[in-house]
């Protein structure tokens, strides 16, 4: 006995090491064999993360585990990913670990998890797929292989996405979450194989998509039959997301094409089975849901397929007067009656056709019915379809639990019928669509969170006459704006069936217009955490207001409206054209009246970019400059002196720049210029500080008094800052020249020039000049230039005293002079006639003028000391004569000059 325990000891002792050892001692060798069988079968970049091998894991079978495996495509899918799998599990007989390199390992249950395949056939028919190396080495009658081999006793797919996208034949599918497993013994020729397969399935054909996301589900046994390929169906039933089909038939393939001979029908013929057909997010509770009457699917696929064939196809959809009532709803829908076919009799695609021959429902008492065939469906689709009846809106939600965001209500009526092609929607050849008969909605209302206001429709009616639709009358409410309009639409089908834009012209009338109507408050999503640690995601409103062009618009709205506000502004009498196209909206010929007077406007608005645009050219004529000032806040930002004015403006405005959301524009990012007159205006100098300060320091000016009519300047703006080319104006003698920039920070930089009449400096100072000359000097002009700086509210003025002082000597110096000069001529002259005797004495006045080295060339020493003496005489007067200007203060006395 004792022996015998040794014996089983030892035994177990030794198993046990070799399961220790076994992965170290065959590891290296099984990856060195799975990367020379992938890469000698495979024309692509096949590699993995690591190979694991395990004794344990699925004891007494040994398990290969490949990480992270990847196949990358070569040319002509260069880089493309194929295949991605986080692993992939092959199990096996530990025997098959002592097999020579060139005996192939035989693999009897396979398992891949997580993993990806991006299947693609390209416009020329390439497929990526396509990545098997031919053994031109091998000769006829040759089975002899290395690496592995399937001797598959079980096989699962888990949590596996798999993308397919044929250019060529314009098909993408896409299979999420697909699960499917298979127990079956591939080693025999004949052998039934039990499967099981769970998706999620998308698939759009040629733009449309037909499923998206469906529940898909297949629980059936397959006899193979390996050596002919041939597979059947035994016992099957599959689900379509809640719709039970089951299947009888046979698939084969071929060496060149598939055959097949499937066919399909509903178990029962129960009316729940057409509401299993709806995606399961819409078919709430359907098992209590009660029902009366059939829905039956039967159908057949049959033929061949190969790359110029199709199998040929005949299903059958009907129902005959059946109804469905939700047991929480108030209402049902009754007189459900279907009958519909799906055909192929050729094997050719494009001759494949749907047949809707009837399609009616009612609620209540009202009716719905539609019929109709699509054909061609590969090719340039051919519709023809029939609507007709009526139906309170308002019903459909309380007949059937929609999830919506807003309750439906109103009457929708419709008589319509229209046939036409794909290709002639999308090349926008409406002649070719025929369509008549007419349809209307009334008391109609629609709120959703992307718009502020519920929209409320009392009446629209549409005539339709083949591709346009015209709009005789439509009527709306939103918060406290009225619309009527009329007009045509010119592809309502195109805008329907595909992605265009919908196109259309129209007149409309309002009473009363409110863009902030039309505002929506922003929201943003805000993450908080509950008192039990959750967190929770809300959508909150940032305060701000956004106005979004719509991109699917392309419009042309002749407009004219009573009274339009918008921000803070009352608009009066607006008419104009607004073109709406590519999230931008271009207006021509717009007027308006506004502050008295009116506004003409040319220019456009784009929100396409994420910072909204504007480019605008306008024409005020006759504004108000007070209100004007007091509505506008460019107004105050390009002529802040226009807040102590009174009065009408006119002005040409050229500018373009960006925008808040709200559409009013960002101020530092505009660029343009104008041209203003101001056909009337007084200034108040108490309004603006400016003025008030220049008021006080030019005391021989009475700004309150002043005049400004017919005035006109030129400025520009750029970078926030307003450049005013120099201008001229005079009042009352005194003449003025204005230039400068300021800043919409209201910082500024100006220079003013005055030209003052010596009239103005009273009679002590006449008489003063005219001492220095025996004239009378009281029209002579003194330039006295006043530097502007500081800011707005808080200006510094800068009398520049030394240059007007320069200016004035100047002035009567050069007078001087000319005086002298002329006596010099004159004697000069006498000499010459012989009207005087050259050796006779010049007078006491000659002398004065006369150079003394000669009369021809230059002046005396004498001469020049006087005229120094003469001029420093004028700078003295002069310095006199401007104190007095400024001390000649109507409002105060001051002896001093004040320079800030």
């Amino acid at each position: 006995m004792k022996k015998a325990f040794k014996i089983i000891g030892f035994t177990l002792l030794t198993i046990i090491i070799l399961l220790v050892i076994a992965p170290f001692v065959f590891e290296s060798q099984l990856k060195d064999l799975v990367r020379k069988t992938l890469n000698e079968n495979m024309d692509a970049q096949v590699d993995f993360e690591d190979i694991n091998l395990s004794m344990v894991r699925n004891f007494p079978d040994a398990t290969l585990v490949i990480e992270d495996l990847s196949i990358i495509n070569n040319e002509p899918f260069k880089g493309d990913t194929l295949a991605l799998s986080e692993e992939i599990i092959l199990e096996m007989s530990v025997k098959e670990l002592f097999k020579s390199s060139s005996e192939p390992k035989k693999v009897d249950q396979i398992k891949i998890n997580n993993a990806y395949l991006n299947i693609k056939v390209d416009s020329l028919g390439q497929a990526n797929y396509d990545i098997a190396i031919e053994d031109t080495t091998a000769t006829a009658g040759d089975s002899t292989t290395t690496g592995f081999s399937l001797d598959l006793k079980h096989y699962e797919i888990n949590n596996t996405r798999i993308k397919y996208k044929d250019e060529s034949a314009k098909i993408a599918l896409d299979v999420e979450n697909l699960n499917h497993e298979g127990n079956g013994d591939f080693s025999l020729a004949t052998s039934e194989l039990e499967t099981y397969s769970e998706a999620l399935v998308s698939l759009d054909y040629d733009g449309v998509n037909y499923l998206n996301q469906n529940s898909v589900s297949l629980d059936a046994v397959l006899e193979m039959d390996l050596e002919n390929m041939r597979y059947t169906f035994l016992e099957n039933e599959a689900m379509v997301n809640q719709l039970p089909l089951t299947f009888d038939g046979y698939v084969q393939v071929n060496e060149n094409d598939t055959e097949m001979d499937l066919s399909f029908k509903t178990p029962s013929s129960d009316f729940k089975n057409f509401l299993a057909v709806i995606p399961q997010t819409y078919a709430q509770n359907i098992e209590n849901v009660e029902t009366n009457g059939d829905f039956i699917v039967d159908g057949r696929i049959f033929g061949k397929a190969d790359d110029t064939y199709i199998p040929k196809l005949n299903v059958k959809i009907s129902s005959s007067n059946a109804s469905f009532k939700y047991p929480e709803l108030p209402k049902s829908v009754q007189d459900i009656n279907l009958d519909m076919v799906i055909l192929n009799d050729t094997g050719i695609a494009e001759d494949t056709y749907i047949d809707i021959n009837t399609a009616t429902f009612r609620i209540d008492e009202d009716q719905f019915s539609a019929n109709g065939k699509v054909s061609n469906l590969t090719e340039n689709m051919l519709v023809s379809l029939a609507l007709k009846g009526s139906i309170n809106l308002a019903n459909l939600n309380k007949a059937y639990p929609l999830e919506l965001e807003q309750d439906l209500n109103g009457r929708l009526t419709a008589d319509v019928q229209t046939s036409f092609d794909m290709n002639s929607i999308e090349k926008e050849q409406y002649q070719n669509v025929q369509s008549k008969g007419t349809a209307s909605i009334s008391n109609f209302s629609y709120a959703s969170p992307e718009i502020p206001n519920k929209i409320n429709i009392s009446n629209a009616n549409m005539s339709f006459n083949q591709g346009n639709v015209s709009v005789p009358e439509l009527k709306l409410t939103t918060g406290k704006t009225d619309l009527t309009a009329n007009g045509t639409i010119q592809n309502l089908i195109g805008f329907l069936f595909t992605d265009q834009q919908l196109k259309g012209n129209f007149k409309a009338r309002s009473n009363v217009f409110s863009v902030n109507d039309f505002m929506l408050a922003e929201t943003e999503e805000v993450t908080t955490t509950t008192e039990d640690g959750a967190q929770k995601t809300e959508s909150k409103t940032t305060g701000k207001e956004a106005v979004k062009i719509p991109s699917f618009l392309d419009i042309q709205l002749q407009f004219d409206a009573n009274t339009v506000f918008y921000d803070n502004l009352e608009l009066k009498n607006v008419t104009g054209l607004l073109i709406i196209k590519d999230e931008s909206a271009r207006l021509q010929n717009v007027s308006t009246n506004i502050f008295n007077g009116s506004i003409g406007a040319n220019g456009f608005v784009s929100t396409k970019n994420p910072t909204p645009t504007f480019e605008m050219n306008l024409d005020l004529n006759s504004l108000d400059i007070a209100s004007s000032f007091n509505g506008l806040e460019l107004m105050q930002n390009l002529a802040p002196l226009a807040k102590a004015m009174k009065g009408k403006v006119q002005s040409k405005v050229n500018l373009k720049g960006n925008l808040n959301e709200d559409l009013t524009p960002q101020l530092t990012s505009l660029v343009g210029d104008a041209l203003a007159e101001l056909l009337t205006a007084e200034l108040d100098p108490q309004q603006a500080a400016l003025l008030s300060k220049l008021d006080s320091q030019l005391g021989f000016i009475n700004f309150d008094k002043i005049d400004l009519s017919n005035l006109k300047t030129k400025l520009s703006f750029n970078d926030g800052q307003v450049a005013i080319a120099p201008f001229d104006f005079d009042i009352k003698g005194v003449k003025f020249q204005v230039s400068g920039t300021h800043g919409f920070d209201m910082n500024m930089n100006y220079d003013l020039k005055l030209d003052i009449p010596a009239k103005y400096l009273g009679n002590d100072v006449g008489g003063t000049l005219g001492k220095l000359s025996g004239e009378d000097f009281s029209n002579m002009m003194v330039a006295l230039p006043v530097g502007i700086t500081g800011s707005f509210q808080n200006p510094k003025i800068n009398l520049n005293m030394q240059q007007a002082v320069n200016s004035l000597t100047q002035k009567v110096v050069e007078k001087q002079k000319g005086k002298l000069e002329d006596k010099a001529v004159d004697a000069i002259n006498d000499i010459l006639q012989g009207k005087r005797d050259p050796k006779k004495p010049f007078s006491k006045n000659d002398t004065t003028a006369v150079k003394q080295d000669s009369i021809a060339q230059s002046k005396t020493t004498k001469s020049d000391s006087i005229q120094k003496s003469q001029k420093e005489q004028v700078q003295n007067a002069a310095k006199n004569i401007l104190g007095g200007i400024l001390k000649n203060n109507k409002k105060k006395t001051d002896t001093t000059i004040k320079n800030n």
